[in-house]
C-alpha cells in the first residue's frame, strides 16, 4: 500500500482513536488530553484537559456519551452529550485491580473494558480479565487469562467481540450473548509475531491491527491470512477506519523505545493515514 501521509504531528503519545460526528477523536497520554481531529486539515481541538495518567482509552455510547477509563483510578466515566463534567458510571475495582485500559460500546449501551493483569510498565507479567460494564452500571468479569489485553472490537452483527492478546500474539474472538456475557472462545488469528494493540473492523471481515514493535498497522482475515501491511515510521499504537464513506485507515504512531523510555514532548506521536480498501464497520 502507499506510504502514509501525515494528518497531525503534534501528539505526544496517542492511543484510542475513534471516529466520531466527522472528526478523529484520539487519547494523548502524554498530553493527557483527548482531542478531536480534522482529517483534512489535521487542526485539533482539545475535548477533555487534564484527563487521568495513562493509560486512559475511551469510547462513545450509542446516545454519544463519552465513556472514558480511569486506568489506575479503576474506574468507567461518563459525560452526556451537552456536558462538561464526567460522572463515575462504574467502579471497576471489584472485578480486578488497576490498571485498566481498553473499551469498546456495543450498541445496546453496554461497555467491554479490560485490565491488563498486571503493572505495566515494569510489573511482573500476569493474565489479564474483560469487564461488561452495563448501560446501568453494573459490573461483572465476562473473561479471563487474556495475554496482555489491548485492543477490542465488535463484529458489525454485534455478535462477536475480538480481543487483541499482544503477549499472546493473537487475536481471540468469544461469542457474545444475549446477556453481553462472552462463551465459546477462539483463536481468530494466530499473528505469529505480531503484537497486536488497537484493532477496527471492517464490511469484509477483516480486522486492522497496530503493532508497536513491528511499526506498522496489518489487515488479516479470520484464520490469519495477511491482506495488507501498512508499514510506519514509528510504533503504531491503536488504528481506526473513518472519513468520508469510512474507508481511510487512521493510525495513531509514537517513537518507541521500550516501557522504560516513554515518548516525550509534542512531535513525538503522529496521527497518519492511508486508503483502505474496504469501509469501517462494526465497533469502534
Amino acid at each position: 500500500m502507499t506510504t502514509p501521509r501525515i494528518v497531525n504531528d503534534a501528539l505526544v503519545m496517542g492511543e484510542s482513536p475513534r471516529w466520531h460526528d466527522g472528526r478523529l477523536w484520539v487519547a494523548d497520554w502524554g498530553a493527557r488530553e483527548v482531542v478531536a481531529i480534522d482529517a483534512a486539515t489535521g487542526a485539533p481541538e482539545i475535548v477533555v484537559a487534564d484527563a487521568p495518567p495513562l493509560p486512559f482509552c475511551f469510547d462513545f455510547g450509542p446516545d454519544g456519551a463519552l465513556l472514558l477509563v480511569d486506568g489506575r483510578g479503576g474506574r468507567l466515566l461518563r459525560r452526556a452529550p451537552g456536558e462538561a463534567a464526567f460522572a463515575v458510571h462504574a467502579e471497576l475495582t471489584g472485578v480486578c485491580a488497576p490498571p485498566w485500559n481498553d473499551i469498546v460500546a456495543d450498541a445496546s449501551g453496554n461497555a467491554y473494558v479490560n485490565a491488563s493483569g498486571f503493572e505495566f510498565p515494569g510489573g511482573e507479567f500476569a493474565p489479564g480479565f474483560v469487564a461488561l460494564v452495563t448501560a446501568g452500571g453494573a459490573v461483572r468479569q465476562v473473561a479471563d487469562g487474556v495475554a496482555f489485553p489491548n485492543g477490542m472490537a465488535i463484529a458489525d452483527d454485534g455478535g462477536t467481540l475480538v480481543v487483541a492478546e499482544s503477549y499472546g500474539h493473537r487475536l481471540t474472538a468469544f461469542a457474545i450473548g444475549p446477556d453481553g456475557g462472552l462463551a465459546d472462545r477462539r483463536v481468530w488469528a494466530d499473528l505469529g509475531d505480531g503484537v497486536p494493540d488497537g484493532i477496527c473492523v471492517d464490511t469484509e471481515g477483516a480486522i486492522w491491527y497496530a503493532d508497536v514493535p513491528g511499526r506498522c498497522c496489518v489487515r488479516v482475515r479470520e484464520g490469519g491470512e495477511v491482506l495488507a501491511r501498512v508499514d510506519l515510521d514509528r510504533g503504531g499504537f491503536a488504528c481506526m477506519l473513518g472519513g468520508d464513506g469510512g474507508t481511510t485507515l487512521f493510525a495513531v504512531t509514537s517513537e518507541w523505545r521500550g516501557p522504560d523510555a516513554m515518548p516525550e514532548g509534542r512531535g513525538a506521536g503522529q496521527v497518519v493515514a492511508v486508503d483502505a480498501p474496504a469501509a469501517h464497520a462494526g465497533r469502534p
